[in-house]
């Protein structure tokens, strides 16, 4: 028999600055696994509009292309007949399981557990202390940017935390809540511990021949704080009101990964590991603005959009659903309307019959001053209806990394495309 094997997707990773780091004599987990097994580089879609990571972890789940899978956005793959990679290990009579992966549908007859993303309408199997705590996250993580945790989900935090986090880890887990008032981007990195330990105990409650674990507070922090990342050669800088002088929040990250990876590796000593990134990320050096709605419904209410629901996603996006096509392409060209007094418009839109996929992409400060123009109508406050997100700091890069702790580093090809992971999978369970 095979070992089994888990996947641990640390999304949009960049190894070429973790082998920085390794130099200088960090991240040993990491760094030792570098040493005997090495790394290949993964290769994707080569337009910058396609290159999202909801978009390659579905080619990385299902083995097909943009082209041949047609997922553009994220949540969208519950619409899509393609066979993910836990599908056809399950029909193989394999066990199989999940925790967030990124824009994955629950297809699953009897998996081990699945937990899907954040984002991603789909069905859930997890004990229900585990399913109470995913709603908790679900929530908190898409209220992110207004740092509004309901107390209903607070509880459920709380509660999971008891349950499922390790003991070895409740000294950082203090550590990072009492330095996120001034680190904010160490609320993520809770949210990564607490799923890894979550993982681990799914794991030996319900042993899988295949399971994936998706860890995003890397990409988050790298999107926002690539500049301040000590190893990384950037022109751009954050300003000090952003982080901290000295603050390396891109360290702090991989740090947490370098302790994740090790635990993970200890306590399933006879699995087989791989890890992959999807993609990686480059700093982005003009300044760019990342701002989310408060109230998604109440804004579009007083712009005079009247959907019949409102999806919010990740970051600036949302689906914006409509009773009848005419009234999706009305809400369509008043949204296009919104624009501030030099005439850069607000939204980015786009029509998809009865719903409406958008996003608040104005890209510069928004000072309490502001005015915008919806039609003919002079609006101001919009500073009170909005959450600052970020400054851009990275943009995506199609190249990925991927590991495999079942070859030795001599046998890893340099490169190979991200499309063709499931077949490494499937041959690595075979």
């Amino acid at each position: 028999m095979p070992a089994p094997v888990m996947l641990i997707e640390l999304n949009e990773v960049n190894f070429d600055l973790i082998a920085r780091y390794v130099d200088q004599g960090r991240l040993p987990t990491l760094g030792g696994l570098l040493a005997r097994h090495g790394l290949a580089r993964t290769s994707s879609e080569t337009r910058c509009e396609d290159l999202e990571p909801w978009i390659q972890w579905v080619t990385a789940h299902t083995g097909q292309s943009l082209a041949e899978h047609g997922v553009f956005r994220l949540g969208d793959f519950v619409n899509s007949p393609a066979e993910q990679i836990w599908e056809r290990l399950e029909a193989r009579g394999l066990t199989v399981a999940a925790l967030s992966p990124m824009n994955a549908a629950h297809r699953l007859k009897a998996p081990a557990f699945f937990l899907p993303d954040p984002w991603t309408a789909t069905e859930i199997t997890a004990p229900p202390l585990a399913r109470a705590l995913y709603g908790a996250i679900r929530q908190a993580v898409n209220d992110n940017a207004q740092a509004r945790i309901t107390a209903g989900s607070a509880a459920a935090l709380a509660a999971g935390l008891v349950r499922f986090a390790a003991p070895r880890n409740y000294g950082r887990y203090t550590a990072l809540a009492a330095g996120a008032g001034n680190a904010p981007w160490r609320k993520a990195m809770v949210l990564d511990l607490l799923l890894a330990d979550l993982f681990r105990h799914l794991m030996r409650k319900g042993a899988a021949d295949f399971a994936s674990l998706f860890l995003n507070g890397a990409a988050h922090i790298q999107h926002h704080y690539l500049h301040s990342c000590r190893v990384a050669a950037t022109r751009g800088s954050n300003p000090p009101w952003y982080c901290p002088p000295g603050a390396d929040p891109v360290f702090e990250v991989y740090d947490l990964y370098d302790r994740i990876v090790g635990q993970i590796a200890a306590a399933f000593p006879a699995h087989r590991l791989m890890i992959a990134t999807g993609l990686h990320q480059e700093p982005h050096d003009e300044p760019v603005y990342y701002w989310r709605l408060k109230d998604h419904a109440g804004f579009l209410r007083r712009v005079g959009v009247t959907p019949r629901a409102v999806r919010p996603l990740m970051s600036r996006d949302m689906v914006i659903e409509f009773d009848t096509a005419a009234s999706a392409d009305e809400a369509a060209e008043r949204l296009r309307s919104l624009r501030d007094l030099e005439g850069q418009g607000l939204f980015e839109v786009e029509n998809r019959g009865e719903s409406l996929f958008a996003a608040f992409s104005y890209p510069y400060d928004i000072p309490s001053d502001f005015a915008y123009t919806a039609g003919n109508v002079l609006h101001r406050g919009l500073r009170d209806e909005v959450a600052f997100v970020a400054i851009k700091n990275g943009e995506h890069s199609g190249i990925g990394y991927f590991l495999d702790t079942g070859l030795a580093a001599d046998a890893l090809p340099r490169e190979f495309a991200l499309k063709t992971l499931p077949d490494r999978i499937m041959q690595a369970c075979a």
